[in-house]
């Protein structure tokens, strides 16, 4: 069995060095100076044993400069706070200008959490910056610590980029509700595929995350109107691909030329789509008195 991957943590060490590889792009659409050290080798044996390696780089490097787009826009909206659920190797408190009075909480597993403490020790956040180790598939617990952050922050963003591919329906509608039935938990910011989509990137991926026991599986068939259910009103979506086309990483003539194509509206069932999504909690809205 190949155990490149542990765990899901492992899966953060090669989005690291997507982000290393933009950085030193010579019209690089975000700096991250930080994310090659962070990846390390394991992030290169990583990216090296996957079945499309590099080729589909461009769908990483869409995905954060699509959610550093949503935080900047939403930070100059009034935000106040950064709830980053499953963190990873993130290291935008760093790298993006953000006001000096915003707050910024990095939530994960203890073993990254420490890790990115011992990695980044020395560093200065551009904002109020702390760390918290929480397993958040602890429900109870997670819901208490959501609970204590809306204590501190009126205006909350909440941020999970590259967590709910991970969870099953289930998982993912839990923690959809705990996050809108807290009140001062304003916007949430996440990325998800469409059904038509799934089977392709498990393709790409290969063995590596299936063999970690950590498989990508959550493609909604209502898409962006799963999460209506659980309290959180869809606003805006944005594609990868056009994205990344129009950031000029795409260089495949297919998938220019099906980038060319009109997406469908939501739900987009089997028509491969994957994108970066702002829903904003309505459950907060409908309990304003």
């Amino acid at each position: 069995m190949n155990t490149l991957i542990r765990d899901i943590s492992d899966t953060a060490r090669w989005v690291a060095v997507y982000r290393a590889d933009e950085s030193e792009h010579p019209d690089a659409v975000f700096h991250d100076s930080y994310a090659r050290m962070l990846a390390g080798v394991k992030g290169e044996q990583i990216v090296k044993a996957m079945a499309a390696g590099r080729e589909n780089s461009w769908s990483f490097v869409a995905r954060t400069y699509l959610f550093d787009a949503f935080v900047m826009e939403y930070v100059k909206q009034g935000i106040d706070m950064v709830v980053n659920l499953a963190s990873g190797l993130d290291t935008r408190p760093f790298r993006l200008d953000l006001p000096a009075e915003l707050i910024w909480v990095d939530i994960d597993l203890p073993g990254i959490t420490d890790y990115m403490k011992d990695m980044l020790k020395g560093e200065k956040a551009h904002c109020a910056h702390e760390r918290i180790a929480l397993d958040l598939s602890e429900r109870q617990e997670r819901i208490k610590l959501f609970q204590d952050l809306a204590l501190r922050g009126k205006n909350i963003l909440v941020v999970s980029e590259g967590l709910i591919g991970y969870l099953d329906e289930s998982e993912a509608g839990a923690l959809a509700y705990d996050l809108s039935h807290i009140k001062n938990f304003r916007y949430w910011v996440n990325d998800i595929m469409s059904p038509g989509i799934l089977p392709l990137i498990q393709k790409e991926m290969g063995n590596l995350l299936t063999d970690a026991g950590t498989p990508l599986k959550f493609a909604p068939a209502d898409g962006e109107d799963f999460f209506r259910l659980f309290g959180w009103k869809p606003l805006e979506s944005r594609s990868k691909l056009k994205t990344a086309v129009t950031l000029h990483r795409v260089n495949s003539t297919d998938l220019l030329s099906f980038a060319a194509q009109s997406e469908p509206a939501n739900p987009r069932g089997q028509f491969p789509w994957s994108g970066v999504c702002l829903f904003e909690n309505v459950v907060r809205l409908d309990t304003q008195t």
